[in-house]
């Protein structure tokens, strides 16, 4: 039991060393990138829509764009770092160590959160420069969180997996991730769209996560709270199924 605890600290600690070594490039752009969405969408273009479900659009938006922050870099992290890994045939090492692939993937996962929950926190910090909070759910606001950063914790590490080339890491943050999450509600209800295209959006896993951590904050949602953690556990306990199968088996890591 204790050599288990020592391996996943160990690579919880090179993941959480690595992110925060070079904190300006991992956790200062996604800061900067919110920052401008607070004051170009929030404070001129906010101003002129008015309210949203009851709230002004600047307190409608903050919870969407704190997600949005959370998830990709969650995401980004474990994919960069465990393609990096592979890349350098460290792998290798662990693959053939006592280790078991639940504490490979578990420390990654870990590592991806941690990165994906500072980012949410620098974000709400300077979200309060904007617009001020009466929280309506502190427990909800946490396991939404934390169940959103591991899905994508674990979707990094499928995709480091799969890819060839570090270019091929940029792949589904760019054509899956970020189209989902600009259809996923961050900056308008879907209750605002024709039934039709409603249920469309609900297709979108992270209107669900947008949402839960949305009424979280102001006790709103489009969708039933209780749908958005049966989609999270749903996503996290298939994804890490996945992710046990690829590595047990040495598929994408052997050469």
């Amino acid at each position: 039991m204790k050599l288990i605890w020592v391996a996943f600290y160990t690579i919880l600690r090179k993941e959480i060393r690595r992110f925060m070594r070079i904190w300006v490039q991992t956790l200062v752009p996604p800061v900067i990138t919110m920052t401008l969405y607070f004051v170009i969408f929030g404070q001129l273009i906010g101003s002129r829509i008015g309210e949203m479900a009851g709230f002004s659009y600047m307190q409608f938006i903050v919870p969407g764009l704190i997600m949005m922050s959370s998830l990709t870099n969650s995401f980004a992290n474990v994919a960069s770092s465990f393609y990096s890994t592979k890349f350098a045939r460290n792998v290798e090492e662990l693959l053939i160590s006592p280790v078991s692939p639940h504490i490979i993937i578990l420390g990654y996962m870990a590592g991806g959160m941690v990165r994906g929950v500072l980012v949410g926190i620098l974000v709400t910090m300077v979200s309060l420069f904007f617009v001020s909070f009466d929280i309506y759910a502190w427990g909800v606001i946490a396991l939404t969180l934390l169940f959103t950063t591991a899905t994508f914790s674990l979707g990094g590490l499928i995709n480091a997996i799969f890819a060839q080339s570090f270019d091929d890491i940029s792949i589904i943050p760019t054509f899956v991730l970020t189209p989902l999450t600009y259809l996923g509600g961050v900056f308008y209800s879907i209750a605002l769209l024709p039934p039709f295209w409603q249920g469309v959006s609900k297709l979108n896993p992270i209107v669900y996560m947008i949402n839960g951590f949305r009424y979280g904050f102001l006790g709103i949602s489009d969708v039933p709270l209780v749908y958005t953690f049966t989609v999270l556990i749903l996503f996290i306990s298939v994804l890490y199924g996945i992710a046990y199968y690829l590595i047990s088996r040495g598929i994408g890591l052997r050469s």
